[in-house]
């Protein structure tokens, strides 16, 4: 009576490893696929820190579009002013879109409805080009973070995509030698 062993066996009892040592998912595989996995997932999850990054990011340029808008409304509405005219009562009529805007960004703005002063629009150009240079500073530390998060995802890809490139010439070479 001949027992035959297979090759798992005979490799489990030379070297220590068998074919169903590592698993990924539940699911048994072999190192070289557990590390492919590995790889692929970790491309995965730096997509994943990608997408809500860039989500705000566009958000923010919506938000600093809208205060370029202001920006223009109200440096339009301080050139109506005279020189002297600062402080005033004279008021100066402020659009509806830009005000919809300045209530968004800041909440209820300290001046009556659609009407201003120069002392008032003064104050605001001076309000809405802090708030431009605070989104604009965050936008330039978001937009580091994102380059980063890129070059770590294209790193992770193009060490997947070595990792199974050197698994299936390996394993071509093992099976080019067993036969």
């Amino acid at each position: 009576m001949s027992v035959i062993v297979s090759k798992e066996v005979s490799l489990s009892m030379d070297w220590g490893v068998k074919g169903i040592d590592y698993a990924y998912n539940s699911k048994p595989c072999d190192l070289q696929d557990l590390l492919v996995a590995i790889t692929l997932n970790r491309a995965t999850s730096v997509e994943g820190e990608v997408e809500p990054l860039a989500t705000r990011i566009s958000n923010r340029n919506k938000t600093l579009d809208n205060l370029g808008n202001v920006l223009a409304d109200l440096t339009k509405l301080q050139s109506m002013f005279d020189s002297e005219a600062k402080g005033t009562d004279r008021k100066g009529t402020l659009q509806q879109s830009s005000y919809d805007i300045l209530v968004e960004v800041f909440g209820k703005p300290n001046f009556d409805n659609l009407k201003m002063t120069k002392y008032e629009v003064e104050e605001w150009l001076q309000k809405v080009k802090s708030k431009i240079d605070g989104l604009n500073n965050q936008a330039e530390k978001d937009m580091s973070r994102l380059e980063s998060l890129v070059d770590r995802r294209d790193e992770a890809y193009s060490s997947a995509s070595n990792l199974m490139s050197e698994v299936s010439d390996t394993r071509s070479n093992l099976i080019s030698n067993l036969s």
